[in-house]
């Protein structure tokens, strides 16, 4: 399900539309979804109408539970507004509903007034809901009283719907429109400082705009100003494995493609040749023959278009002890509003932002952290988010994450994948106030001892790892960087939860880690170990800690200009460069320098005196 800046959506479309299918695969990644059936079921002499609620009961995964509204209307407005953050809600459908508001066996004092509660239940539900309705603005005028009663009543609740709603969709022919896009914010309004020469004398501080990155409308892979319609659907398979009914096949040993190795030796022979003055690029160099690699050129150029993926999912118990209660959704409805530092810093490197909602986890030393098909949810969602980067022509994705407790879970990941003992991986627990917290850390480490005490016995394949200790973050992030891989998408990495997600996809693809850069360790130990077991040598040594996500991006206008000089330089002029030379020229062999044949021709038979 697209998770990035809404929460509510209204499906409309018409008989046989795919309305319902739709909406199903809006929420085909959430790890639970409640199903609220509004109809009523079909009586013996309506076998048509009883045969259709068979077919959607049939299409409903196992994972779902269903509850029945259609007795009473009024309980629609009741169920969205107690749902809770966490939920995924599907209603189907608000004809089914409107009908039963109208039965005077059930209709109550004011249909309006059952209406408007249902509106501003919508609006105020903190779920994730997906209504589906049928459009009847389209149809012709009923010729019955009865019948016009009905599309007047369903109009106006599908306005008021409408009007609550973050995103609304139509589906015509199977195919949806996005007629209601989530609309980028307004450019804010900061202060800023100026000198007194420049006010004329010390006063109010001046107004000065602030740019906003581009926020991505749900279901599309093209940002809300573009206008465009809908994109690439995230539920639609995948031709890069092979397919079963409930989706994709994610499973270890998994043949992914390689970057071109060629293409990177090649970039390293050609910067030896390029007229800097110096000693080259030093460290920055490694940029380059990844960027090569990766884009198969030995001349790559810099990564124009960059999405930075920023992961929202909380660890429940010991794993997030210390943390501020709320904290973590604070910030990540803070990056969706184009506040804080990432969303800041995508902006000035011209970057999509994309906040996805993770499925929260468990506490890890009293039970798994996730379920086994929530894993699999989890995972197929990773991997259609990375699909449908590379559907909209994303050059680099940036992965980071924010949560309580996502620093345990790295840990607990890297304990039980590469033998790290809890309080050599864990970073130090900072207070609100900024102090060292070390209570709050030896429970963190006690998480991460009585989460692997309980595992002792359990496997330690992939899928266990992520069930038992990595969680809905880790296991998101593990998607990323399958479905990245398969369609030749490198990943910029940027905190632990991406490294933990490295960690574990090398049952699953060996092939993942060869697409992923490391910008910065930022000064934590969990990202310095994965990091060298990955084989991943980050490349600068800035210890910046901007939270996740945010220390790539501050890192990356510098490759991007490395990458930029890299194509631009031309090559030494003794080795044929010059001003309007920027191609490597061909290979001349020297002569001898010293004694020995003077030519290769046979005829010759010489040897210098």
């Amino acid at each position: 399900m697209s998770l990035d800046g809404w929460n509510t959506v209204l499906v409309l479309g018409g008989i046989r539309s795919g309305k319902s299918e739709f909406a199903e695969s809006l929420v085909a990644g959430a790890p639970a979804v409640r199903y609220v059936a509004t109809s009523t079921a079909g009586g013996p002499e309506d076998a048509e109408w009883t045969a259709r609620l068979a077919a959607h009961r049939a299409r409903r995964p196992g994972s779902w539970t269903t509850e029945e509204t259609a007795d009473q209307p009024r309980r629609l407005a009741d169920v969205l507004a107690s749902a809770g953050p966490g939920e995924t809600l599907l209603v189907d459908d608000l004809g089914g509903w409107v009908t039963v508001l109208l039965d005077p066996a059930h209709q109550p004092a004011d249909d309006e007034a059952t209406v408007a509660e249902l509106a501003a239940a919508v609006r105020d539900t903190a779920a994730r809901v997906v209504l589906v309705s049928p459009e009847v603005g389209l149809s012709l005028v009923p010729t019955t009283p009865l019948g016009r009663a009905f599309t007047d009543a369903l109009g106006a609740a599908n306005r008021a719907v409408a009007d609550a709603c973050d995103a609304v969709a139509l589906v015509v022919a199977g195919q949806p429109v996005w007629l209601k896009p989530v609309a980028v914010p307004r450019t804010a309004e900061v202060p800023t400082r100026r000198s007194a020469a420049a006010n004329g004398a010390s006063g109010p501080v001046a107004a000065a705009e602030t740019p906003l990155p581009t926020v991505l409308t749900p279901g599309t892979s093209a940002p809300a100003t573009a206008g465009t319609g809908a994109g690439g659907d995230w539920a639609a398979p995948t031709m890069a494995l092979p397919m079963v009914a409930t989706g994709l096949v994610i499973q270890a040993g998994m043949e992914l493609p390689m970057p071109d190795e060629d293409a990177g030796g090649q970039a390293v022979d050609r910067l030896g040749t390029l007229d800097v003055p110096g000693a080259g690029f030093g460290t920055l160099e490694r940029v380059v023959t990844f960027a090569a690699a990766t884009q198969g050129t030995a001349n790559p150029t810099p990564w124009t278009t960059v999405r930075a993926l920023l992961l929202h999912g909380d660890h429940t118990g010991g794993a997030a002890a210390g943390s501020v209660p709320g904290d973590s959704s604070r910030r990540a409805e803070q990056a969706r509003a184009g506040a804080g530092p990432l969303a800041r810093l995508a902006a000035e490197v011209g970057a999509t932002l994309q906040v996805v909602d993770t499925p929260s986890s468990a506490p890890m030393e009293q039970e798994p952290a996730l379920g086994g098909a929530a894993v699999e949810s989890a995972l197929r969602y990773g991997w259609r988010l990375a699909e449908e980067a590379a559907d909209a022509g994303v050059q680099l994705l940036v992965l980071g994450a924010c949560g309580a407790g996502t620093e345990t879970a790295a840990a607990a990941v890297l304990a039980a994948t590469a033998g790290a003992e809890a309080p050599a991986v864990l970073g130090r627990v900072y207070t609100a106030d900024g102090q060292i917290d070390d209570a709050a850390w030896m429970v963190r480490c006690a998480a991460v001892r009585d989460a692997l005490h309980r595992t002792r016995n359990s496997p330690r394949d992939a899928r266990d790892v992520l069930a038992e200790l990595g969680g809905g973050d880790v296991a998101v992030a593990t998607g990323v960087l399958l479905g990245a891989t398969a369609r030749r998408v490198p990943v910029l990495l940027d905190g632990p939860v991406g490294l933990a997600a490295g960690m574990i996809s090398r049952d699953l693809a060996g092939q993942v880690r060869h697409w992923c850069l490391l910008a910065d360790h930022g000064g934590q130990p969990a990202v310095r170990l994965a990091a060298d077991v990955l084989g991943l040598t980050p490349l600068l040594d800035l210890r910046l800690d901007l939270g996740e996500g945010a220390n790539a991006l501050a890192a990356l206008p510098l490759l991007r200009s490395v990458l930029s000089l890299a194509a631009a330089l031309p090559v030494r002029p003794r080795l044929g460069g010059g001003p309007d030379s920027e191609d490597e020229p061909d290979f001349t062999e020297p002569e001898p320098a010293g004694p020995g044949p003077t030519t290769t021709h046979p005829e010759s038979g010489g040897r210098a005196g």
